[in-house]
């Protein structure tokens, strides 16, 4: 099976529905994705198509509940999309998150939005031209867990204090001017609720990580060697979160549309073992770049991986 491997993980070609079946139940730690947008249905997002690219998704979420181990969870960044020819949102996002609870038992640990500052303005019809919508820069990404108590530690993925926060930390008597304060939601706050140094903020489920990288290794090796990148990439900061606040080190992560492998790159960097799954082999053999030390050893890999070879790198 064409791909790679390294010390910690794997990446290969080959369908995600027929590698999953073949991994033991129990077994995985996470599953982080973006499905490829470009499978509803020639662009046509009619009401048929949506539920068709639902239907399809649902199919590795089907397999991937047996494989999870119980304090597993399935993360998927699904973006959203207009009605053909129509100012209207498409609703398939929300139709795959409810079916895969309703249908497959999955519970969804939480709803998470990931908003690109860097976006372009579209769709161009209605923000550009027509000047009736606001672009869109917000994905919505799911938390699916497999069981209700999910692993899972914030402390992994704490923000850090703003110059105020760390301002009041030091000097709550300057900021906190009654002891005893009732807050609108009900708490009690005193200068010792703000005292204490937990070493950053608890993040919001609103993540906001631009996606403008121009520079990488990657993007780098692709133009020298002259092959087209992957045309969409999410940040690693992404997958990294995630990563952070739901496995420990040598758990197993799981990218079943690994596209550049940036799920791949980023467990690796963590200590996670990972498997990463693309059907195209070029995107398979490109992705080696995020891994090669110089970009000659990226062309040998590229190169021996395109003859369907299977690597240790």
């Amino acid at each position: 099976m064409a791909g790679y491997s390294t010390k910690l993980g794997k990446c290969i070609q080959g369908d995600s529905l027929e590698i999953l079946h073949t991994l033991s139940n129990n077994s995985i730690d996470l599953i982080i994705t973006s499905p490829p947008f470009s499978l509803q249905r020639h662009k046509s997002y009619g009401e048929v198509a949506q539920n068709e690219y639902v239907d399809w998704l649902l199919q590795f979420g089907s397999i991937a509940h047996s494989k999870l181990k119980d304090t597993g969870s399935f993360v998927i960044d699904i973006g959203g999309a207009y009605q053909k020819g129509q100012p209207i949102k498409a609703l398939y996002p929300f139709r795959f998150m409810i079916r895969m609870c309703d249908e497959l038992g999955y519970k969804l640990a939480q709803d998470f939005y990931w908003h690109n500052p860097s976006a372009l303005p579209t769709p161009i019809e209605w923000v550009n031209k027509r000047k009736i919508r606001c672009k869109t820069s917000v994905n919505t990404v799911w938390w699916f867990s497999k069981t209700n108590s999910p692993k899972s530690n914030i402390k992994n993925v704490l923000v850090p204090y703003s110059s105020r926060m760390k301002n009041l930390i030091e000097r709550p008597q300057d900021f906190v001017k009654q002891e005893g304060t009732v807050r609108p939601s009900g708490h009690v706050m005193g200068m010792k609720s703000w005292a204490k140094n937990n070493g950053g903020a608890i993040p919001s489920n609103l993540l906001q990580i631009s996606n403008s990288e121009s520079n990488s290794q990657y993007l780098r090796y692709c133009k020298i060697i002259g092959i087209k990148g992957h045309p969409a990439r999410f940040p690693l900061k992404l997958p990294e979160f995630f990563i952070k606040m739901l496995t420990d080190e040598n758990d197993l992560v799981v990218d079943i549309f690994s596209g550049s492998n940036t799920t791949g790159q980023a467990s690796e960097c963590l200590g996670r073992k990972w498997l990463s799954i693309d059907f195209n082999l070029e995107y398979v053999a490109s992705s080696v770049f995020r891994f090669a030390d110089n970009v000659e050893m990226a062309n040998q890999y590229f190169n021996e991986i395109m003859d369907k070879q299977d690597l240790l790198i």
